[in-house]
This record gives structure tokens, sequence and C-alpha cells, in this order.
């Protein structure tokens, strides 16, 4: 399809209203508002007599936020494309109305996302995060994700932020290996990452091959013709069309909103961690019903791992060994003997405050790393099956304990997530139109169908929801462009390969560009921080 229609070219050139933009303003002005005064009260119990930390804090906010609203540019533009080309709904109504859900679906999101990409990274950087190897990682990941966002933006290329994150830590990884060969640092968790590569990979291959089948099974059980038909002039579709349409395009965001939302957020608590670690490194909301829970699963726990400690077991120190282990995935006799020690340590440390929100500042970073590097060997060695000598109770027990644990340092505070929220909602009405046309457009032949689109967003909304349930990253963009593509295919109306190749390059370019492009800062941040 050569250009989009008159009418619809004047519909993506119109600017918004001016109550449309006072709502958004007045939403913008709350968010900022509320943010303000949370980050306000958190830091409010924070005792230092140099401003550096704050001003460093506002620094890599701002730049891990940039990246939340650079991919507005892209991911949440997809969202809108089928609605907007099927004229479903006027574009600024459209982009609103995907910003308030995606809005819904960051808040609502779990965190699992998050803290599952931050295990790609190294594990000693983690532990370290606020000394300068730990800003360097940071900096690197975040700056590296803008350029190459920004890059394809420009071009109309709806490259995925998901591969961009990955491949900016796997390049920091690689870096931090290379440059301290024979120092025992950590490169890159490759089974981890393995991982989430399927998932990348995979997701565009189901988007094509779904969204084609299911337009395909479409045509067999719903005969109404109209649905398998290009709009004409700009006229919206029959009713039950475009609501369907509408819910389609309201399911993507909320997915999007849960799922992509969240790249972003595990690395602001990295930053939160780092710069003022007595206001974020534990969770302060936990109560103290709750700390007498954990207090006694932790007692429970170290009973239960004590049991398959073998009697040649020597440790010198259970945070060296453990952290050991993080970092080869070298399971030994040592370990569990660590596992056991470091548990009641670490439990008779809270129970000596009480509550964390008691624990001194001083203690907080420790405690926090001692909690992360338990809670990390806990789930590398049920991963390597070093648990299937674990009887059922024994497991239950090590997965309570786990996710006590993971309250403590896994949290996202409402703020950032708001915060969050808000960059991706400016993001995409700043620049939503290019990746917009591209998708509705330049990728097949002909008009857009309007069970093209529903198939399409239908099969997005699915895959991202359910790659979010497993905590794995998915790209909005490659699965819906994909989709996209495979209904044209399914339809054969045909694909306009100029953009198929584009796409297909700037898929395969992602991961190198993003590793050479973090891996020259994070080498270059060393040499400053």
């Amino acid at each position: 399809m050569a250009s989009a229609a008159p009418a619809l070219e004047q519909k993506l050139s119109r600017n918004p209203g001016k109550i449309g933009m006072l709502i958004f303003g007045l939403a913008l002005l709350a968010g900022l508002i509320y943010t303000v005064v949370s980050v306000g009260s958190d830091l409010s119990t924070v005792r230092t007599t140099s401003l550096f930390p704050f001003f460093l804090l506002g620094v890599a906010l701002l730049t891990a936020l940039g990246f939340e609203f650079v991919n507005g540019f892209h991911d949440t533009a997809n969202a809108v494309a089928t609605v907007i080309y099927t004229h479903s709904m006027e574009p600024h109504v459209a982009v609103v109305w995907s910003g308030v859900w995606n809005f819904i679906g960051v808040l609502t999101s779990s965190g699992a996302v998050a803290f599952g990409i931050l295990s790609l990274l190294p594990v000693e950087l983690i532990l370290q995060v606020s000394s300068g190897a730990g800003f360097a990682m940071v900096f690197a990941l975040l700056i590296a994700a803008i350029l190459w966002n920004l890059g394809t933006w420009y071009f109309g290329l709806p490259a995925s932020s998901s591969h961009t994150m990955v491949g900016s830590i796997i390049g920091v990884g690689i870096a931090n290996q290379l440059m301290s060969p024979r120092s025992g640092t950590s490169g890159v968790d490759w089974g981890q990452a393995l991982n989430v590569g399927k998932s990348l990979l995979i997701s565009p291959l189901v988007g094509f091959f779904v969204a084609a089948a299911l337009l395909m099974i479409c045509k067999v059980l719903i005969k109404d013709k109209r649905l398998y038909e290009a709009p004409e002039g700009d006229a919206p579709p029959p009713f039950w069309i475009r609501g369907l349409l509408v819910l389609t395009c309201t399911g993507v965001s909320f997915a999007h909103g849960s799922n992509d939302g969240q790249k972003g957020m595990g690395l602001i608590m990295l930053i939160l961690v780092g710069t003022v670690p007595t206001a974020y490194a534990l969770n302060h909301a936990v109560s103290a019903s709750q700390t007498a829970d954990f207090l006694a699963s932790s007692q429970q726990t170290a009973q239960v791992v004590s049991k398959y400690v073998q009697p040649s077991a020597v440790v010198a120190d259970p945070r060296d060994d453990l952290t050991n282990y993080i970092r080869t995935k070298e399971f030994n006799a040592n370990t569990m003997l660590a596992l056991s020690q470091y548990i009641n340590e670490i439990g008779n440390e809270v129970r000596e405050f009480k509550m964390l929100r008691n624990v001194p500042s001083d203690k907080m970073g420790n405690l926090r790393n001692d909690m992360y590097v338990v809670s990390e060997t806990i789930r590398l060695v049920e991963k390597a099956g070093q648990t299937t000598q674990f009887d059922v109770d024994d497991k239950k027990v090590l997965a309570n304990y786990k996710k006590h644990m993971d309250l403590a340092t896994k949290f996202i505070p409402p703020w950032v997530k708001v915060a969050v929220a808000m960059a991706l909602g400016l993001g995409t009405m700043i620049g939503w139109k290019r990746i917009v046309v591209t998708v509705g457009e330049k990728i097949g032949k002909s008009h857009l169908t309007y069970g093209q689109g529903a198939a399409a967003e239908i099969t997005a909304m699915a895959t991202i929801m359910t790659a979010d349930r497993l905590g794995l990253p998915v790209s909005t963009t490659h699965v819906l462009s994909s989709g996209v593509a495979g209904t044209m295919a399914a339809n054969h109306t045909g694909l306009q390969w100029e953009t198929v190749r584009n796409l297909a390059l700037a898929w395969v370019l992602t991961l190198p560009v993003a590793m050479l492009l973090s891996g020259f800062l994070f080498w270059t941040f060393r040499r400053v921080f």
C-alpha cells in the first residue's frame, strides 16, 4: 500500500484538541506531584552531609525514565495502529486510550519481568551497585538502549526495546569479564540469557503463525463478510467489529504496560539501592507480622537445608562460597552448608532489629545483598535440579522462604510505576506516528482489514500476557508487526518485502549493536567512575 488515504492522512496530521491536551497535562501534573511527594517522603529518613548522592540519583532516574520515554515511541504505538487504520478510533483518542491502559498495566505489574532481566547481570555488579562499577553498568545499559531506540525510531523501524535491553546487558557482562579476566569476575548468565533469548526469538514466530491461523479459523466460523473487508473512506466499521478492535487494542495496551513497562523498573530499583540504600535497599512496607513469619520460616528453612549437608563440607566464609556459586554455577559439597549457615546469619540479624525499617542505615545495603545472594542461590539450586533429593514438604519450605526474601528485596514502590507509566505515555504522545504508519501501511500491499487487525492484536495480547505470567520479556513490536505480516500472508494479499527486510535487519542487528554500544560505554564509564 503506497500511502494512507487522504482522509486518514488528514487524521494522522491533526493536532490533538485543547480538551485532550488539558486532560493529558493534568494527568501528567498529578503524576509528577505524586512522584515528587513520594520521593520526598522516602528520602526524609536519609541523613547525609553530601548532596552528590541526590544529584547522581536525579541524573540516573532521568536517564532511566528517558529509556521508557523512547520505549513509548516504539512499542506503545504498535497497539494503536490497527484501530487507527480501520477507523475504529480517532488517532489522538486512540493514543490517549492506549496510554490509560498502559498506565493500568504498569500499575498492576508483578515485577517478575523486571527482576528476571536483572538476573542476567554479573552478580558482583549487582552487589556493588553503589560503587563506580555499578553506576558505569547502569548508565552504559540505559544510554546504549536509548541511542539504538532513537536511531531505529527515526527511520520508522519497529525495533524491539526488549532486544535492545537484553543486548545491552550482555554487552556489559562481556565487557566486565574481558576487563578483569584474572580476578574471577563474572560475565553473562548464559543460561538465563538463553531463556530470555528463546522468548524473544519464538514470540515473533508465534505472532506470525498464530495470527495467520486465527484469521483462517475466523473465515471458517464467522461468515460476516464485512470482517474481511478493508475500510471504505473514513467510515467506522460495524458496531460489533469496532467493539472487537477497541477491545483488542485495550488488551494489547494493558499487556504492553504490564510487560514492557517493567524493563526499566528493575534498573530504577538498582539506581535507588545504589544511591540511597537507606530508603530503598529493603522493603520498609514489610509488616511486623510478615517479619515474624519470615523469622519462623528462616529457622525452619535452615533446619531443612542442613539435612542435606554432606559430612565432608567445610566453609570458611558462606557469602564467598555462595557468591562464587552464583558466578560459576558450579555446585559442590560446600554449597548447602554455606546456604544453611547464611540463612541462620540473616535470620539472627533481622531478629536483632525486629523490623526491616529498623535496620541501621549503614547495614541496610549489606543486609539487602545478603538476602539477594541467598535468594539467587536458591533459585539457581532449584533450576539446576539440586533439590531433587528434597521431599515435597521440604521443597515447600524452601519456596516459602524464598518468597519472604523476595518480598524484602524485590519490590517496586508505587511511585516508580507511576513515573514509568508517565514516561511511556509522554513518549507515545510525541512519537507515535512514525511506527503507526509503518505497521499500518508498509507491511502489507493492501489496506489492513478489520479481521486482520483483530487477529494480529488478539495474538499479541495473548502472547504478551502469557510471557508476563512466566516472567519473560517479549517484544510487543515484533509480536504485533509479525502478526500483521502473518495475516497478510494468510490473506494472500502480499507483503512489502522492502519493509519486511528492514524489520528483519533491525531484528538481526539490535542485539550485536546494543552489545557493542553498551560494552564500549561501560569501558568508557569505568574510567570515569
